[in-house]
């Protein structure tokens, strides 16, 4: 059998995504034969691995489901937080979210098995469209919208440029291509603003309809359909621009010399 990365085996057998492969690794938590394992190491899958001491036992079910989550509840698969998602939904295989809501957030997150896929939708490079329904404090102006649109400085970088639609004097919506951490609220805090409540309602093509609070559903087939074309059209983007980097970067060093 061909060896992989123990990262990247992790995520194809449905254990964690392969970025929560290398906190774990880094963490001592994955052993390969009873030995510690390190980043990078390669497996064949014929090994006894173990994730926090439990045996890596590869998952034939591909699952995928959408999850309303209500305000209270942590993205996370730590059994130490009380509060954590995979504990609220018990949904009797082992799942995990991808990516996060933070805990006063509600609305839409996916959780699934799938680690490749779960890395390509976290990828910011991607750009995968996320929509959110917010509620400030006080009375939104024209120059608040076009402020929030145009960009903001955060956390030592300025967010992209996003679409942001007023719904009343107090509630709007805005389509983010990326995810930094409370990201909404740190955009809104700039120009003296404060989220009452945030909500997402659509990753990509799945909306977060009519699914009650604190309920899931599975996909269906053709949203299924639909994600996996995008995701393949935003890995061919990246491969592509990867591939026009490395050229520019053989030319110049072929002028250098």
């Amino acid at each position: 059998m061909e060896e992989i990365r123990i990262n990247k085996y992790l995520s194809e057998a449905g254990v964690c995504s392969r970025r929560e492969a290398d906190r774990l690794l880094e963490a001592g938590g994955i052993t390969v034969d009873g030995v510690r394992a390190v980043t990078g190491q390669k497996v064949t899958g014929r090994e006894c691995i173990c994730v926090n001491g439990k045996v890596v036992e590869p998952e034939t079910e591909e699952i995928l489901i959408a999850f309303h989550k209500p305000k209270g509840v942590v993205c996370t698969t730590s059994k130490k937080d009380r509060d954590n998602i995979v504990d609220y939904i018990n949904y009797g295989k082992r799942i995990y979210p991808v990516g996060r809501l933070d805990k006063d957030s509600e609305g839409l997150i996916l959780l699934t098995n799938q680690g490749e896929l779960s890395d390509k939708l976290l990828r910011g490079s991607n750009a995968h469209e996320k929509e959110y329904l917010v509620t400030v404090n006080k009375r939104i102006t024209k120059e608040f919208l076009q402020g929030m649109a145009g960009g903001v400085p955060i956390l030592d970088r300025v967010t992209r440029p996003c679409k942001v639609t007023p719904l009343d004097d107090y509630t709007f919506k805005i389509i983010l291509t990326q995810g930094w951490n409370r990201q909404i609220r740190r955009m809104c805090e700039y120009f003296d603003y404060r989220v009452r409540r945030l909500i997402r309602i659509r990753i990509m093509n799945i909306e977060l309809g009519d699914l009650k609070e604190g309920t899931y559903r599975k996909l269906t087939k053709e949203e299924k359909r639909v994600l996996l074309e995008k995701l393949e059209k935003g890995q061919g983007k990246e491969n592509g621009r990867k591939y026009n980097k490395n050229r520019t970067n053989e030319g110049a060093g072929r002028a250098s010399r």
